[in-house]
């Protein structure tokens, strides 16, 4: 990259801090401005460009347009000075901002007069804009206009202005070199104090052929809605071929009533996927019930599922109906079906095969008409070879299986996921932000997500908590106990994300190794208390499931339940 004119200097402000936020990448093609990913133009395409938008909008719309395009760039450089300058005032940080300017090659600011009165609400400033890139544009490529045509840069400044100093600025260009002046003039004050500000405001909002376009670009999501139907199922969101391959098969079964066996790791849906199937079929009037087979006690997981009678045992002091019963002519979603005990294997079973069940302690036999849905993330046919599940049972299960991939497996949902998480949150708590960065998209782009997409969804809630109203997640916000490598670009280096790979040499595992082995020898003590934190650690990722911590450590359920008592450590 070429180097930049060094700027002049203020009192307070280093503006060497503002250049050093450029940098380029060496392995990929990438120049990168803080966490923003810019570009470098031909200024004779941005001119053909903005003639093309011209001849095709409008001198008005075409206005308006860049001026929005201007006010959107202002916005996220107020937001890289404001995190670059934490403790500067907002004069120091406006002029910041004019420095910036400078740096990215748009216009070499002149300041003739500034005023500010943060106070009284007090705002006027004579800015002389020299080299404007679109001067130079209309003088070159498009030739003399009778009016002031720095319509991205007047948004620009406008935007940066008001971000900064907490109130809404408007700038209009007084005098430009595209119309044959020496210099271009920029005059700014607070909104209210222009006679014309609510005319001029309009250039800021979508003028009326964008809301036309919005509406027929809704108008034609609806059409392309009915006509790719079947590449929709509930809430299940996605648009990758391993996504619509899940989507076609669930919705061929939703028809009938085959046992449909969901196969995926912890996180990628299973449940929503089950929903789509009952939404989907001729029993979405009926109930749906999910299950969590592995979150009830073994000695509770038959009267849970099939009912009780009272007195059947000590404590049942009522008949209660189970969950098939509930489930009536609807479906029921057996998640984590591996857990079942044999005793509810075997009902279950009967439940398939004859529709017909009896609660615990009672000989009546009860018709149930139940689509069953289960689900594993672990081998059912390696269970049935280790002697846990029975083999009948899981050819019965396994009529109709669907494998869900992995998010890492399907990277293409996750723009679209981000976007619907990011939507959910912001309303849920009441913020409005500016999406993610460049950066922090690539970093949730290149992650492996063990968690899937319960995991991605966790961060998003987990960034937008940690990022400021009105402002851009970064990639510290979703990974905050991460370190940012500079070089990569992408967050990591030890326990990071560095295009998904590990240390790759004897050398680096080592370094690893003796890292985290010493860190638990100096910071948690003794061997009883590394196991103690481990346990704990791996019912945390579970979120609370025994099985799955178990599977986690390789360890089995009775096991895991054994250290767990022995610890005191209580689920």
């Amino acid at each position: 990259m070429n180097h930049f004119t060094e700027p002049q200097r203020f009192d307070s402000i280093d503006t060497q801090q503002i250049m050093h936020q450029a940098r380029c990448q060496k392995d990929e093609p990438n120049i990168w401005f803080g966490e923003q990913r810019m570009l470098l133009l031909q200024l004779s395409s941005l001119a053909n460009f903005r003639k093309e938008q011209i001849l095709t909008l409008g001198l008005e719309r075409a206005k308006g347009f860049f001026m929005r395009l201007g006010y959107n760039l202002g916005q996220r450089d107020a937001e890289l000075v404001r995190n670059q300058f934490i403790d500067a005032s907002p004069e120091e940080l406006f002029r910041a901002g004019l420095e910036l300017q400078t740096l990215k090659g748009s216009v070499r600011v002149e300041e003739i007069l500034l005023e500010t009165n943060i106070e009284k609400s007090h705002f006027f400033a004579q800015l002389e804009m020299h080299d404007s890139y679109e001067a130079e544009m209309q003088i070159s490529e498009l030739g003399l206009k009778t009016g002031p045509c720095c319509w991205a840069l007047m948004g620009h400044i406008s935007s940066l202005a008001s971000a900064l100093l907490g109130q809404e600025i408007i700038f209009k260009e007084k005098e430009c070199r595209g119309c044959n002046h020496s210099a271009c003039l920029f005059e700014g004050r607070p909104a209210k104090e222009w006679e014309d500000y609510a005319s001029y405001r309009k250039y800021f909002n979508s003028t009326p052929i964008i809301e036309e376009l919005y509406e027929l670009q809704d108008q034609l999501s609806v059409l392309r809605d009915k006509i790719t139907e079947s590449d929709t199922l509930g809430n299940f969101l996605g648009q990758s071929e391993g996504f619509k391959t899940v989507c076609n098969l669930a919705k061929k079964a939703s028809s009938g009533k085959v046992s449909v066996l969901l196969l995926g790791e912890t996180g990628v849906g299973k449940e929503l996927v089950a929903k789509g199937i009952h939404e989907n079929s001729q029993r979405n009037d009926k109930p749906f019930v999910a299950v969590n087979c592995a979150a009830i006690p073994p000695e509770l997981i038959e009267s849970e599922l099939f009912g009780v009678e009272k007195g059947a045992y000590t404590g049942a002091t009522q008949s209660r109906a189970g969950r098939f019963e509930r489930a009536s002519k609807g479906t029921i979603f057996l998640d984590e079906v591996i857990e079942l005990t044999p005793r509810a294997q075997a009902t279950l079973l009967r439940v398939l095969q004859e529709e017909e069940l009896e609660r615990v302690g009672d000989s009546r036999t009860r018709k149930v008409d139940v689509r069953v849905i289960a689900a594993t993330n672990e081998s059912l046919l390696k269970a049935v070879d280790e002697g846990r599940f029975r083999a009948d049972l899981y050819y019965r299960l396994n009529v109709y299986p669907i494998n869900i991939p992995p998010l890492r497996e399907r990277r293409e949902d996750i723009p679209l996921l981000v976007s619907h998480f990011l939507k959910k949150y912001e309303s849920f708590y009441n913020i409005k932000t500016l999406g993610l960065s460049e950066l922090a998209m690539k970093t949730v782009l290149n992650y492996t997500w063990p968690g899937n997409v319960r995991e991605l969804e966790n961060i998003i809630e987990r960034g937008l908590i940690l990022a400021e109203n009105g402002v851009t997640i970064d990639a510290q916000h979703l990974f905050p106990s991460f370190k940012l490598d500079k070089n990569s670009q992408v967050i990591s280096s030890l326990g990071s994300l560095n295009n998904d790979q590990a240390p790759t040499n004897d050398v680096e595992n080592h370094n690893l190794k003796e890292s985290w082995l010493n860190e638990a020898i100096t910071q948690v003590g003794s061997m009883e208390k590394i196991e103690e934190s481990i346990l704990k650690y791996a019912i945390e990722k579970a979120e609370s499931n025994v099985s799955e911590a178990a599977r986690m450590l390789g360890m089995s359920r009775p096991t895991f339940s054994y250290r767990l008592k022995k610890l005191n450590i209580e689920v």
